[in-house]
């Protein structure tokens, strides 16, 4: 019964440690996101382009103006 709980107390601090790791490596991708997010937020109050759900940019006011500019000879 002793060995039993020698081994169940190793396999608790190991999961602690391991808990405490991950969550240490939450937090740094937390502080990461929060970054790119303010980063995001600053270049879209800049004025960039806004993007749609694929990442591509907007040009609904550049190709009404160049299917104008087509037609000419």
């Amino acid at each position: 019964m002793e060995k039993l709980n020698t081994e169940l107390y190793l396999q608790n601090c190991y999961m602690i440690q391991e808990n405490e790791r991950l969550r240490k490596k939450a937090h740094q991708l937390n502080q990461e996101n929060q970054a790119l997010l303010s980063e995001l937020k600053q270049k879209m109050s800049k004025g960039y382009p806004k993007s749609n759900a694929n990442g591509e940019r907007n040009h609904a006011s550049t190709s009404s103006e160049n299917s104008v500019n087509t037609n000419k000879p």
